[in-house]
């Protein structure tokens, strides 16, 4: 699957979430499209009328939700939430505007649409064969397709992107596939954080290309910004309600490792690093 000859130019400047977006998409009225064909659990593309706007989103319903063994806790569509909430206390601002409300099949996450339906939005994330790699990608594995033929995981060596990085390491994203980050304008975003916050150690991820790098001076600011948030912002009171005591502990505690080693992690052991498929 080689890359676009041309991707939008990513830059150091991580895109604006405005609140204004959330009070759309948790006020607005829900219209349900048509059930997205490659979601894993029940993903139903929508529109969100508010004011005379309209925006598209995907709501993702608790009934819609296969159970999973190590994730016993809590739903799905409330890590979304979680998720968002803690790029957003962070100021990573790299994670679409996220809400939980009442739909027409119970209460869900609802998430904007990165890009439109008529033109979905790119993925930074390549794989090519192992001599087309395109310049300033980091690669990330090497390994063979169906047929036999090698292949090389790659992407860009980019600040915004490398700030998602480390937005999955807080929240211990255990999927992030490369069809789950997306370019819009200049922003780069991370959908489908649904199996992130954990308490067990499962980082799964595509974006390694900085593993064992020292934080650049802004994403250690976000880090600690967050830390901060958590301890003392009235709005971090909601975690407590998305997520058991035990996982926010956790996110903490990921946080402060963080900050201590001062370095992007390495692959651990006894656990997968990279989604299966990748993309």
């Amino acid at each position: 699957m080689p890359p676009r000859e041309r991707l939008p130019a990513l830059t150091e400047r991580l895109a604006p979430q405005p609140c204004e977006i959330e009070t759309h998409l948790a006020e607005g009225e829900l219209t349900m499209l048509g059930a997205h064909p490659e979601a894993s659990n029940l993903a139903i593309v929508c529109e969100v009328e508010h004011e005379g706007g309209t925006l598209t989103a995907i709501y993702k319903p608790v009934q819609g939700e296969r159970p999973l063994w190590d994730y016993p806790d809590g739903h799905l569509a409330h890590r979304e939430r979680a998720a968002y909430l803690v790029a957003r206390l962070g100021g990573f601002d790299c994670v679409p505007a996220t809400v939980l409300r009442a739909g027409p099949l119970g209460e869900g996450s609802v998430q904007r649409w990165v890009g439109t339906l008529d033109e979905p939005a790119d993925s930074p994330v390549a794989v090519t064969r192992p001599g087309q790699i395109p310049p300033g990608y980091l690669r990330v594995l090497s390994g063979e397709d169906e047929r036999g033929t090698g292949v090389v995981l790659s992407h860009p060596d980019d600040p915004v992107l490398r700030s998602l990085s480390v937005l999955d390491a807080v929240i211990n994203n255990s999927d992030r596939k490369g069809s789950h980050v997306l370019l819009e304008g200049d922003g780069v975003y991370g959908i489908d954080n649904g199996v992130s916050l954990s308490v067990e150690p499962k980082l799964r991820t595509v974006l390694w290309g900085w593993a064992g790098d020292p934080l650049t001076d802004a994403d250690r600011a976000r880090v600690e910004r967050l830390v901060d948030a958590i301890a003392g912002s009235p709005e971090a009171g909601e975690l407590d309600e998305l997520l058991t005591v035990t996982e926010v502990d956790a996110l903490v505690a990921r946080c402060e490792r963080l900050l201590r080693a001062g370095r992007h992690p390495r692959p651990g052991h006894g656990w997968p690093s990279v989604p299966w498929p990748p993309v």
